[in-house]
């Protein structure tokens, strides 16, 4: 079944155009993800298909099936302000929703006849489980934390997180998602993954989050030179099939180049007389041109910045403690970075993330201990609130305000401009007002300013934000083969971090902080493995000491929570036999072919991933037991 159609479609401000005449079928099943750079119109295209912003040409064409239900979540949430957050979620025609509002208020009026009708409409909706399910949705996304407040009050994150909340309780086919995980922490953002690809939705979606688009999608576009490039597979086959595209191109370009130079020396040769057939040759040649002009070979953002000498005494923390509003957020922490060092930063936000950050940088005081910061140590802090770029002035006005030319490596310099270009800023571009740069574009500009300034301690918090996936490669390559001094990053993108880091500072909470050796990933597989020994030792603990844990909290489980609890420890069960299964079935040594492997192998990450998220449901409802 076809549930989305675009066709012709064309979009262009002035005299750039972000497309021409691109066409997309989405069918069901299909879980797309569209991948470009920032400023190509990624965003535009998302606006166009939800109705915000118009189409050109009078052959476009646009189609979204009437016989589904399609949630749109854009960068900017469309919610009512002057409801409160948990009358924005009931703010639909769901009639499973209708009934648990109705059920609520009910309880809430304490209305003995309303709460037996409400409760006969839940049964016969079978609105049991989705109760549940909401409660898990505003649960995972800390959306209860807020449910109480109006809307116009919230943050842009949690404006963002109650959008994707509703969008998700309200029951979509079809979701069109603009950057899903922006605003989740990461915890948020493995719910989520685990949540989109243990569901049959259909969906559309931009996102840089490159763990997210392998877990997720089935299917990559690429929106390159205004045109689409349609890829099956998730992110790693991407990788592999744009790669050979781009040799085929590249064998194709030098072709059309020696034919371009052989036909500009006719060109030039001949007479102003044209005959016939000169002229179609003349036809050719424009055409050899326009194809080059349309093939600019891939652009490479190579930064050889020379970084400022360092010393051997870098940042030392000793015993450094600090809290706001009695909340402790570090306790008596201590230790000394050493040269060359690379740690990750990991925690819920409001942890104490960002705190820490402005201790090593001096902004801010210790309430107790001290930090000591070496004499030669220049910091480079890219954070959110200090992007702060006039909007009136030209992007290449930016750079030269700092310095008309950088030092690099080996003696050597460049211009602000040549600089720009290796920031994929090309001569045109650095012409654009701030004002009028996208989103990605401005990050992209305030990353250049802060490491034109030769930092030897680079802080990078949340970076990767807009960025488009381009830029994030050629950054990484930048930080991973280029730049020798210290880096710390607070990123909620696990493949920049697990790429880039070699321990992490994990935030726990009440001022605990404690350092892992490893990166992301291996970090999270202990972490699994934490919990499946919890669950075990829970599971084989005497029915007797079982209250010790109820003692602790004066929360008890509601009859919702006591369903999904029993169908929780069922469904465990029931998905450690299939894993069992599955494993015996590849260690059998049967003979299999490579279409059954492929497909074991697929339903076995699904359990995997199952598991993992019902075992941390089932651990958070135990406590309540």
């Amino acid at each position: 079944m076809n549930y989305l159609t675009l066709e012709n479609v064309t979009k262009s401000y002035g005299p750039k155009v972000l497309f021409q005449n691109i066409s997309l079928f989405i069918n069901k099943g299909d879980r797309i993800a569209l991948v470009a750079k920032n400023g190509t119109g990624k965003t535009t295209l998302m606006r166009v298909l939800a109705g915000t912003e118009g189409s050109e040409g009078e052959q476009s064409k646009i189609i979204i099936s009437k016989e589904i239900r399609t949630g749109f979540l854009m960068q900017e949430p469309d919610l009512n302000d002057d409801l409160t957050a948990i009358e924005a979620v009931f703010d639909s025609q769901n009639p499973q929703l209708q009934a648990i509002k109705n059920y609520e208020k009910a309880l809430l009026d304490n209305d003995a006849d309303e709460i037996q009708n409400t409760l006969e409409v839940l049964d016969e909706l079978q609105a049991w489980d989705f109760e549940a399910k909401i409660h898990d949705i505003f649960s995972k996304l800390k959306v209860d934390t807020f449910l109480n407040q109006t809307v116009k009050t919230l943050s842009g994150g949690q404006r963002k997180r109650l959008a994707l909340a509703k969008m998700l309780i309200d029951d979509h086919d079809f979701l069109i998602l603009d950057e899903p995980t922006n605003h989740l922490d990461l915890d948020m953002i493995e719910w989520l993954e685990g949540y989109l690809t243990q569901t049959t939705l259909t969906i559309f979606m931009v996102s840089h989050d490159r763990y997210f688009l392998d877990a997720v999608c089935n299917t990559i576009i690429e929106l390159d030179g205004g045109k689409f490039y349609r890829y099956k597979g998730n992110y790693a086959a991407f990788l592999e099939q744009k790669a050979l595209r781009e040799q085929v191109e590249a064998a194709t370009l030098g072709k059309d180049k020696k034919l371009y130079l052989k036909e500009l020396d006719w060109m030039r040769r001949q007479p102003q007389a044209r005959t016939t057939k000169a002229q179609s040759r003349i036809d050719d040649f424009h055409e050899i041109k326009d194809r080059i002009s349309g093939k600019a070979a891939t652009e490479s953002m190579q930064i050889d910045i020379k970084t400022t000498w360092l010393g051997s005494k870098i940042v030392e923390m000793h015993n450094v403690s600090k809290g706001f509003a009695g909340k402790k957020l570090i306790e008596n922490f201590t230790y000394k970075f050493r040269k060359g060092e690379r740690v990750g930063i990991v925690g819920e936000n409001g942890a104490g993330k960002s705190t820490f950050l402005n201790l090593i940088t001096g902004v801010l005081n210790p309430d107790g201990g001290k930090v000591v910061i070496g004499e030669t140590i220049a910091f480079g802090h890219y954070n959110q609130s200090g992007m702060v770029m006039k909007e009136d002035k030209r992007a290449i006005e930016v750079i030269t305000d700092i310095a008309e030319f950088i030092p690099l490596a080996k003696g050597q310099k460049i211009t602000a401009s040549g600089l720009l270009e290796k920031f994929l800023f090309t001569r045109e571009q650095q012409q654009v007002y701030v004002s009028q740069l996208s989103g990605g574009e401005k990050r992209r500009l305030y990353l250049l300013t802060v490491i034109m300034k030769n930092p030897n301690f680079l802080i990078l918090d949340e970076p990767t934000n807009d960025l488009d996936i381009v830029t994030l490669n050629v950054l990484e390559d930048f930080l991973e083969n280029q730049y020798n001094g210290c880096l710390i990053i607070v990123t909620h993108d696990r493949y920049f971090m697990d790429k880039l880091v070699e321990h992490l500072f994990i935030f726990e909470g009440n001022g605990q902080i404690r350092d892992h050796n490893g990166n992301y990933t291996e970090y999270r597989e202990m972490k699994k493995l934490e919990l499946r020994e919890q669950r075990k030792q829970a599971n084989n603990q005497p029915v007797v000491a079982t209250p010790s844990v109820n003692l602790a909290s004066n929360r008890k489980m509601n009859d919702f929570e006591r369903k999904e609890f029993k169908r929780l420890e069922k469904e465990i069960a029931q998905l450690e036999e299939r894993k069992t299964e599955i494993e015996t079935q590849f260690s059998s040594g049967s003979s299999m072919t490579n279409k059954d492997i492929e497909k074991l192998s697929s339903e076995l990450q699904g359990v995997h991933k199952s598991l993992e998220i019902k075992e941390l449901r089932w651990l958070e409802l135990s406590e309540f037991a």
